[in-house]
């Protein structure tokens, strides 16, 4: 495969200082002098002037000859070069590509709405001039296609009733989830003479049609996942406070009034509500 080739062509500056000096020379001798055949050099300076090309900064101009590759401008500044070259200008630039919300199946089978933001930039004017049809249009769909790869690698989330223990989830890990995303895009926009800067999710939910179901079962984990912590300290609490007791003597807590102690105390700790406490004149039993 040809690669691409760097050129720096004549300077712009002094191709236009000959230019004026054939045309308006030309002109001025003729009609001052007695040799008219002189205006002949104006058709010369005419076809001079195609030649003149310039190249802004991060800019580049990919030259052709009848079809045959020359090389590529990439140094800013006023140039001119064969009139006969056909000069094709490319962005170096880097460029934003939002992608549509693309509807795609996690690793679990979920319907899950997913886009995709990415910076990119040309690298190789070669590849991305002749390699493919259309860069831009090759950015795009490969995008797409990376996107929904990558979301059928990872599950949307971690549950344990469905037995999913990933270690990398598309909620949770945004660091890893973008660099494999942006590892897969490189790797396809590599044929494009394409280097990828960056490139991350830029949006993510579960799809209408289950968002509320799953709303509801990231709720219900959460609560569960809470109760769990409530009643392990609760647990720790009351072991600390029967060991206390019976450290210091305060009181001979047998095992029937270990287990009420035990029950009324999970229930104030465990309670969602606060409790209200009962006076008790007589003995522990009545």
């Amino acid at each position: 495969m040809k690669e691409e080739k760097i050129i720096v062509p004549a300077n712009g500056y002094l191709m236009l200082f000959v230019f004026l000096i054939l045309f308006f020379g030309s002109i001025a001798a003729a009609i001052t002098t007695k040799y008219p055949e002189i205006i002949l050099l104006v058709p010369i300076a005419i076809a001079i002037a195609p030649g003149f090309i310039m190249v802004q900064p991060n800019g580049s101009r990919v030259l052709l000859l009848f079809g045959k590759y020359i090389g590529t401008v990439k140094k800013n500044g006023f140039y001119w070069v064969n009139p006969f070259y056909t000069k094709k200008k490319i962005s170096l630039r880097a460029r934003n590509f939002d992608s549509e919300r693309l509807k795609v199946n996690d690793k679990m089978g979920n319907p899950i709405m997913i886009s995709t933001i990415l910076v990119w930039r040309v690298q190789n004017t070669y590849k991305a001039a002749f390699d493919v049809d259309v860069y831009e249009n090759f950015v795009r769909v490969q995008t797409d296609a990376a996107v929904r790869k990558l979301a059928s690698m990872y599950p949307y989330d971690n549950f344990a009733d469905e037995g999913v223990d990933e270690d990398i989830t598309l909620r949770s890990s945004v660091n890893e989830v973008s660099n494999a995303l942006e590892k897969e895009i490189d790797e396809r926009l590599t044929i494009a003479g394409i280097e990828v800067l960056e490139a991350r999710i830029g949006y993510l939910a579960y799809s209408n049609e289950i968002a509320n179901a799953m709303l509801k079962r990231q709720q219900a984990t959460a609560i569960v996942a809470a109760r769990h912590k409530i009643v392990e300290g609760a647990v720790s609490m009351v072991e600390m406070a029967i060991e206390q007791l019976e450290k210091k003597q305060i009181i001979e807590l047998d095992g029937e009034r270990k287990a009420a102690m035990v029950s009324n105390l999970m229930v104030i700790l465990c309670g969602d509500k606060d409790a209200s406490p009962v006076l008790n004149t007589g003995t522990l039993n009545h």
